[in-house]
């Protein structure tokens, strides 16, 4: 009997638990912040961005990935980001639109992404980067308690190239320039090449990466037949006015950013000449 009761108390006892459990709720505030997967490092690893990659682009946007600490709601909620102005050295209107007074979580999300308008038409883009820090915080209906590290994020920016890892990879190329660099971009039409033993099947990725150095070495060796062929890459060759014979290579989106085709009168030869006034040859 002592056995029987004893075993009624303790199912008693258990169903009186899961009910006290049952009862508990989530009432911590809801909190925001930038949705990145290494928030340990300062700012979250900055992003780096370069308008070199595409020419005649004079805005674009980043998108921050925002994320809830806390619960979905049915109806929006409002937060705020805001430029963080000891992290930052860009300048307002001048290197990116002013950021919005609020923004909005969607009803029944716990994500969204915020868009940043970085601008490209300060010239001195070419020759320097400028960072935009910014942070994400509670606003109306948030708190903002969580570390400023997972909540911060700079990005990085300039309209100049700088050497990419792959680049020493691939002697073909020769030494590093931006000019060189703006031309392969323009020629193969990719931003990277194959690095050796960087993944197991890395050398599946050897015919590609030859094929765009061959076309590189064709679009330098044979500029006019390059253009004739590739219209619609709008890029354009146009005699310089100096009486030299050398032409001028540019977008007709960017017009202001030529390339030097020199013409040598005694080899009868065209060739592309660098920031550091070195021929170009692949």
């Amino acid at each position: 009997m002592k056995r029987i009761i004893f075993s009624v108390f303790i199912v008693c006892t258990a169903i009186l638990g899961c009910k006290k459990d049952a009862i508990l709720t989530y009432n911590s505030t809801d909190n925001i912040y930038l949705n990145y997967s290494r928030p340990d490092k300062p700012n979250g690893d900055a992003i780096v961005f370069s308008f070199a990659f595409t020419q005649g682009v004079e805005k674009d946007t980043i998108w921050l990935p925002v994320a809830i600490s806390g619960k979905k709601v049915n109806h929006d909620r409002k937060f705020a980001m805001n430029v963080v102005d000891g992290g930052t050295t860009a300048v307002r209107t001048l290197h990116f639109e002013p950021l919005k007074p609020f923004y909005i979580m969607p009803a029944d999300s716990g994500t969204t992404k915020v868009p940043v308008i970085i601008k490209n038409i300060d010239t001195g883009l070419t020759s320097k980067s400028v960072v935009l820090t910014v942070r994400v915080s509670g606003g109306v209906d948030f708190g903002s308690s969580l570390p400023e590290n997972i909540r911060t994020k700079s990005i990085i920016y300039s309209n100049r190239l700088e050497e990419p890892d792959w680049w020493k990879y691939w002697g073909q190329l020769g030494p590093y320039n931006r000019t060189k660099h703006q031309l392969f971009l323009i020629s193969s039409g990719s931003t990277s090449l194959v690095i050796p033993n960087s993944s197991p099947n890395w050398y599946m990725e050897i015919p590609r990466t030859l094929y765009y150095i061959s076309n590189m070495h064709e679009f330098v060796t044979y500029p006019f037949d390059w253009v004739k062929s590739h219209p619609e890459k709008g890029y354009v060759l146009v005699k310089r006015t100096d009486n030299s014979g050398d032409y001028g290579f540019y977008n007709v989106n960017a017009p202001t950013k030529k390339f030097l085709l020199k013409y040598f009168p005694a080899a009868d030869k065209y060739v592309f000449i660098d920031e550091n006034k070195n021929q170009i040859n692949i």
